[in-house]
Parts: structure tokens; C-alpha cells; sequence
């Protein structure tokens, strides 16, 4: 499947329709749990932080700090919370979005944002991060890669290896026609949300591939460690250390 580099996703449009909005973030709440979009960062962020880094930092009770750009409705966010509590281990998650609506949408979405002590949201814009360098550990990204172009894909890459200080991680669909049945079939068949079913499928083919991805980090002064796929490969998760 060609790159439909020119298609339009409602999301990146007015997002006037609170209620709506509402149901998409729940929708795709639910797809990450479901389909394994929230485990397949969990799996790459700990091929990250394999070793000395993750050990030091829990043996001198400092908890890893990690950023969440385009972070949307905040679920990959709190269920990495959730796991890594279930493991005895802190972690401390900024939850980054460029759009101020999304972020009150997420919060009645998911009432437990707005009482979730180690996770904070802001208002910021992914391709100029208003973090000094080295301000986290790691910085996370997911299902937003494909909606930029690559000349944008770069800009943001570059901001958060500049941020994190041991790498980051993107999370994104794989670009295909099985990858666009699912989606066609999820919308019509497990909502009745518009944004959900419009979107979905234009997603899958303004993806990029994990070979794309790949290319992209590496401009980015980035090195690849780990790829992880997803069930049927519908999706992928690259973890990429910085190069020093």
C-alpha cells in the first residue's frame, strides 16, 4: 500500500463536539487494550531500558521519568503506571498534548487523570518541547507519527532524543490493506463514533512503515535496539537509545 500522505483525519481538524470527542479517546482506549497497543510499549520500553539503567534507578528510589508527547486520551500513560506499580517500581509520566480540548476531553474520558499523582498533563507542542535537554529519561510517542509529514516526523524525533537522555520510543500502525480491513471492520463493527470510524482507516494508510521509522530515528541521532509487532503486525513499536 502507497502512503496516502494527503489524506485528512478529523482529529487534526476542529474538534468541536466535546461528547464526541469524548467516545473516540474511549474508543481508542479500548483499542490499545484490546489489540495489545499499550503492551507493545510496555515490551519496548523495558528492551530500553535493559541493564544498568533501569537497576541504578530503582535501587537509589529515584523514579524513571518519562514524557508521553501527544499523549491524547492518557491510557498507554496510565497503564504503564499500572504495571510498573505491579513490578514495585516508580515511574513519573508527563503527559504532553498540542491541544488543550483533547486534554479536558481525556480527563472525562478518564476521571482517574485528574487524581493520578505520577502522571501530570500539559499543554505543549511536540516539535519545539518546552523541556531543557536531558529533562527525562525517556520519551514515548504513539499513534502519532503518521500524522506528520516526514520533514515534522524528524523535527519531533529530534526534540525527544534531545529531551531524554536514554532514548525514546514510538508506537504507530503498520501500513497495509489487513491493517486497514481491521480498522474498517473495529469501526463499523465495536462503535458507532464518528471520528472512530472515519479516522481509523485513513490512519492506517498515513502510516509509516517500521523501516521508515527506523530511517527517521537514525537522522535523528537515534540507534535502534528493539522492534516489537504487534498481533498480525497491525503495529509496531521501535525503541532507539541515544547516540552519544
Amino acid at each position: 500500500m502507497e502512503r496516502r500522505a494527503g489524506a485528512v483525519e478529523w482529529l487534526d481538524g476542529p474538534l468541536d463536539d466535546q461528547p464526541e470527542l469524548v467516545g473516540n479517546l474511549r474508543d481508542l482506549a479500548r483499542i490499545n487494550r484490546w489489540l495489545g497497543g499499550s503492551s507493545l510499549s510496555e515490551r519496548a520500553i523495558d528492551a530500553l531500558l535493559a541493564g544498568g539503567h533501569r537497576d541504578a534507578a530503582a535501587a537509589n528510589g529515584q523514579a524513571i521519568r518519562l514524557l508521553d508527547v501527544g499523549t491524547g486520551g492518557a491510557d498507554i500513560p496510565l497503564a504503564l503506571l499500572a504495571r510498573a506499580r505491579t513490578h514495585g517500581r516508580r515511574l513519573n509520566i508527563v503527559g504532553l498534548d498540542s491541544r488543550s480540548e483533547v486534554l479536558e476531553a481525556a480527563i472525562l474520558a478518564d476521571p482517574r487523570l485528574a487524581t493520578e499523582s505520577d502522571l501530570t498533563l500539559q499543554v505543549g507542542d511536540g516539535q519545539a518541547l518546552p523541556y531543557p535537554d536531558d529533562s527525562f529519561d525517556l520519551a514515548h510517542a504513539s499513534l502519532v507519527l503518521h500524522h506528520l509529514t516526514p520533514g515534522e516526523a524528524g523535527i519531533l524525533l529530534a526534540e525527544m532524543a534531545r529531551v531524554a537522555r536514554r532514548g525514546v520510543v514510538i508506537n504507530d500502525l503498520a501500513r497495509g490493506w489487513l491493517a486497514w480491513s481491521a480498522a474498517w471492520l473495529l469501526g463499523h463493527t465495536l462503535t458507532t463514533n464518528r471520528l472512530t470510524r472515519h479516522d481509523g482507516p485513513i490512519s492506517v494508510t498515513r502510516a509509516y512503515g517500521p523501516a521508515e521509522a527506523s530511517a527517521m530515528l537514525a537522522r535523528a541521532g537515534l540507534r535502534v535496539v528493539a522492534t516489537e509487532t504487534g498481533l498480525l503486525g497491525h503495529r509496531w513499536a521501535i525503541a532507539a537509545e541515544r547516540i552519544r
